[in-house]
């Protein structure tokens, strides 16, 4: 760093009748600098080098570039790949080199940062180490509303909210709200908290703590609450503490629409209007969507067949299966056990198709049925013992809840 010297000139008079004035030549004393620590360094100890991956970048090569020797690089691409693994960098990421400050200017430390969040470092001093970290976080509680207009997901961007609130309270209300079906005029409103590095940098959603969906004039709350006292795994539940999942979800895939519903008396005329029933509901979606799996269940088949294209079957209990119809490809093999939710393949238009969707058919007692007119079992409303402590834990947040204006 270049030695900034400050002349200040000085005027002294002396006690002689002299009307002569010297001045004289004082070098200023330069401040230090400030103390700058960041992932754990003190960043004034090296030379700091920021960049991204870009295109073609690989670990090696980016530190080979900075004088770390090839044994080095190897040891640490094979003997830690379990705290960071190089092969797995991505274009876009930041990373941060600590050189040394000296004529070698050798990398000495390397952080990639996977997100906003969470880094990984691997230190060259001395032994070789790496391990994973964060940075320091901050919890900033919110609230927001919105009246839909078009979409979900619209909404959110009018509102200027997280695209991610969307999943959020699609994967909340999957069991209750059909979300390809929402009208214009249904509405919302969420307590949630943000996340902040610094205080100042934010660093998206961290969760739903309570919500309110208005859908088709029917009010819906979620409650965000520990249920599950042995696994400490949180749930949602209404103000009356029924829980809100139910055994099957509303649809195997998210944000889509019905292109074709169950029906019986169906005639086409390509067909020459004779009767065709259509035993399954269609959910038109772009081609390689995830296709969920509504309930948890084994797989009884998994295969490509006629017009069903490339299907998978679930058996869930005595009672229920469900079929998912025409996919690109599929993500499970029979036998495999899956839970609701889970990716079991990809919208495609295998088989009979004229565009892109997954059919979905439902089986009740070995016979296909509607799945929108089945009155399926809800899960196990929160237990007694924990609803005094629950109705507590609520009341605030429901107070807070219908104050919020839209």
């Amino acid at each position: 760093m270049r030695k900034l010297t400050y002349l200040l000139p000085v005027f002294l008079l002396f006690a002689a009748c002299s009307t002569d004035v010297k001045e004289e030549i004082v070098e200023a004393e330069e401040a230090p600098p400030a103390l700058i620590e960041e992932y754990g360094f003190l960043l004034n100890d090296f030379n700091v080098i920021r960049d991204t991956i870009r295109p073609g970048d690989t670990f090696g090569a980016i530190l080979d570039a900075n004088g770390v020797t090839q044994d080095k690089i190897f040891e640490v691409a094979t003997k830690f790949q379990d705290s960071f693994d190089v092969r797995r960098i991505v274009v876009g990421k930041p990373y941060v080199l600590l050189n040394s400050k000296d004529s070698l200017n050798r990398t000495q430390v390397f952080i990639y940062e996977k997100n906003k969040v969470d880094y990984a470092v691997v230190d060259f001093r001395d032994s070789i180490s790496s391990f994973n970290s964060k940075k320091p976080v901050n919890f900033v509680e919110k609230s927001a509303s919105g009246v839909i207009t078009s979409s979900l997901y619209q909404t959110m961007e009018d509102n200027d909210l997280s695209p991610y609130m969307s999943e959020r309270l699609a994967n909340i209300y999957a069991w209750t709200i059909n979300f390809f079906a929402i009208q214009p005029g249904d509405r919302f409103r969420v307590i949630y908290t943000e996340k902040y590095i610094n205080d100042t940098i934010p660093a998206g959603l961290d969760e739903i703590k309570a919500a309110y969906f208005e859908h088709k004039g029917k009010p819906l709350y979620a409650f965000n609450f520990v249920g599950d006292t042995v696994n400490q795994i949180p749930d949602f539940y209404d103000e009356k503490a029924d829980n809100l999942r139910r055994a099957f979800l509303k649809a195997p895939v998210r944000f889509s629409r019905i292109s074709s519903r169950y029906n019986l008396k169906r005639r086409i005329k390509y067909y020459g209007y004779k009767l065709r029933p259509h035993k399954g509901t269609d959910f038109a979606a772009n081609i390689g969507t995830p296709i969920l799996a509504t309930a948890d269940g084994t797989v009884t088949k998994s295969e490509r067949r006629g017009g069903n294209g490339n299907y998978v079957k679930i058996r869930h209990n005595s009672t229920y299966e469900t079929q998912y119809l025409h996919m690109k490809s599929r993500n499970v093999r029979v036998g495999d056990f899956v839970r609701q939710g889970d990716v079991i393949g990809w919208v495609g238009m295998t088989g009979n198709t004229g565009g892109p969707h997954v059919c979905y058919r439902f089986w009740k007692n070995g016979r296909q049925v509607d799945p929108f007119k089945q009155d399926l079992p809800a899960s196990k409303p929160l237990s007694e013992d924990l609803q005094p402590e629950y109705f507590e834990f609520i009341a605030p947040l429901k107070e807070k809840l219908d104050c919020i204006s839209y």
